[in-house]
């Protein structure tokens, strides 16, 4: 018997002070079976980064929302989907091989990648080159301490503050926070 999607409900209220964005999100997210906690917060974060664009790329009409991520390799973790439904924006979380993200720069007008762990460094050297090319793409880390801190943040209900100033974001529940300063490797 396959084992289901363990569902988790979040309202993620966006402070974005460096576009001007304030906006509440109540989210679901769909973990996979083998998906850990940490990969999930990152998702999590990747919107936090990308909601402003709701405004900025869609003028407030598009759909900002999870993809089915690991159920569907062909569909991206996070995405901003515009009212006609173009991909305006093609978001991956992990480390992915080239090929996908290539795909996905044909199907979205931009895609980014946000990569994490302590292993990112050898698999960016392993992969850099590939990915040069592909005009489209945006490749950040986030630190390993922060993404397994953001981990601890998890929990079935979630009540989610997320400030984005002067690059960075700081994520929290009102008990605890974590400190994300993004390296754009690409």
């Amino acid at each position: 018997m396959a084992l289901k999607s363990t569902i988790f409900k979040a309202t993620l209220a966006v402070a974005d002070i460096d576009h001007g964005y304030y906006a509440d999100h109540p989210l679901t997210l769909a973990r996979h079976p083998s998906e850990t906690d940490e990969r999930m917060m990152i998702r999590l974060v990747a919107l936090a980064l990308n909601a402003y664009k709701l405004q900025s790329v869609c003028d407030g009409d598009g759909v900002l929302g999870f993809g089915q991520g690991l159920s569907n390799p062909d569909d991206p973790d996070v995405s901003l989907r515009d009212f006609t439904g173009r991909t305006r924006v093609w978001i991956e979380v992990g480390q992915p091989e080239d090929k996908p993200l290539v795909k996905a720069c044909g199907k979205a007008d931009e895609v980014l990648l946000y990569t994490f762990s302590h292993s990112a460094e050898i698999w960016w050297k392993s992969i850099e080159n590939k990915l040069a090319r592909l005009q489209n793409l945006s490749v950040f880390r986030v630190p390993a301490p922060a993404s397994q801190a953001l981990a601890e943040l998890a929990r079935r209900s979630m009540q989610l503050q997320a400030t984005v100033q002067e690059g960075g974001l700081m994520l929290g529940d009102g008990a605890r926070s974590v400190d994300i300063e993004l390296q754009r490797w690409k």
